[in-house]
């Protein structure tokens, strides 16, 4: 997921330049209907983003569900909610999950089982979730602490994020046995509607977006949101990966391809047009973090802990620190690709300098 503690945009920015259809979202138990035969509803989360958008797409005998929210109380009441109000009588045909963050699959499996359907995402999001279901302690190993150690942080705050920092990937429920996999370039019949299946980068690994070429509407998951910034993280089983420069590139491909009027429909927050103008201002946030890190690794070498305060001011909780840690990574590795940092090692700890 991320996105709860992924950094805001300037607000001046995006508010006289992107246009919002739906200024409101739905309350709790309420559904509001974005094009025909599409529906929009909210379900709380418990981090400081505090919602997930959930769709509902009018499918050939009943309806498509994309996205599901956390596996926690709150959550499941919340769908209840909706089972039992705007949604009651409704028939659902399959569940689709765009990533595997528990925020946007937790529910999949419960839902699955619940209304008899299948389950469709990419091959990435379903391994990726399974693998954390199947061996959920396993980013609390000595070799993933060590990870954290060499970047700069106390063995105890090492231990406290490889614990409970990340014990929000714990909140899915069992996933079905099997799932129908989608892949970048196929089409998805969704009733009387084609969508042009995408796949994004940077946030998580093959995240899925719908576009519908007909109506000019892309359910565009966590990979463009309006005003925050999706998290883009370094985890230490890949400590070397450069996902910032997966994001850019995906931010890239949907300005070159999509046209400007799109009408997004983001995992998070509102509903909005002027498409490129978001991927502009995303591209343009990320390239001022990196300044900030060039100036203060300028004249210093610094550990990844050190850019924290860097680009992310207050206290942060645990689950917060670890997001903010391994953005603050994604920026240090994209500089390091781009030549404009090194890396440098004395007593086991590793820092970065201008190069």
């Amino acid at each position: 997921m991320g996105s709860n503690t992924a950094s805001k945009t300037k607000a001046a920015s995006h508010e006289g330049r992107l246009h919002f259809p739906f200024p409101e979202p739905p309350g709790p138990g309420e559904v509001q209907q974005v094009a025909p035969g599409l529906l929009w509803a909210q379900i709380p989360l418990p981090f400081q983003l505090d919602h997930v958008n959930v769709y509902l797409i009018e499918d050939i005998g009943g309806w498509a569900i994309l996205d599901t929210g956390i596996d926690n109380d709150r959550a499941r009441t919340a769908w209840e909610a909706l089972l039992t109000g705007p949604l009651a009588g409704f028939k659902f045909t399959k569940v689709i999950a765009t990533h595997y963050h528990p925020d946007h699959i937790g529910l999949a499996g419960w839902m699955c089982e619940r209304f008899d359907v299948p389950l469709l995402t990419s091959q990435s999001s379903y391994l990726g979730c399974l693998n954390i279901a199947l061996n959920p302690g396993a980013l609390e190993a000595a070799f993933y602490q060590d990870f954290y150690k060499e970047h700069g942080l106390t063995a105890e705050m090492a231990k406290l994020i490889s614990g409970r920092g990340h014990s929000y990937l714990r909140m899915i429920s069992p996933l079905p046995l099997t799932f129908k996999r989608i892949v970048a370039g196929d089409t998805l019949t969704l009733g009387a509607r084609a969508f042009d299946v995408l796949s994004g980068d940077g946030h998580a690994p093959e995240q899925i977006m719908l576009y519908s070429a007909e109506d000019k509407l892309l359910l565009a998951a966590d990979q463009v949101i309006a005003t925050v910034s999706p998290n883009i993280s370094v985890w230490a089983p890949d400590p070397d990966g450069d996902p910032l420069g997966l994001y850019l590139r995906s931010l890239a491909a949907l300005e070159r391809t999509l046209p400007e009027d799109t009408l997004v429909l983001p995992g998070h927050r509102l509903p909005f047009r002027r498409l490129h103008e978001r991927c502009r201002e995303l591209t343009a946030h990320h390239e001022e973090r990196c300044l900030r890190i060039a100036g203060a690794c300028r004249t210093e070498a610094k550990t990844v802990a050190d850019i924290v305060p860097v680009l992310f001011k207050g206290t942060l909780d645990p689950h917060q620190f670890t997001f903010a840690f391994s953005e603050a990574h994604a920026h240090v590795n994209h500089m390091v690709e781009r030549g404009e940092l090194t890396w440098c090692a004395k007593d086991g700890i590793r820092r970065v300098i201008a190069a």
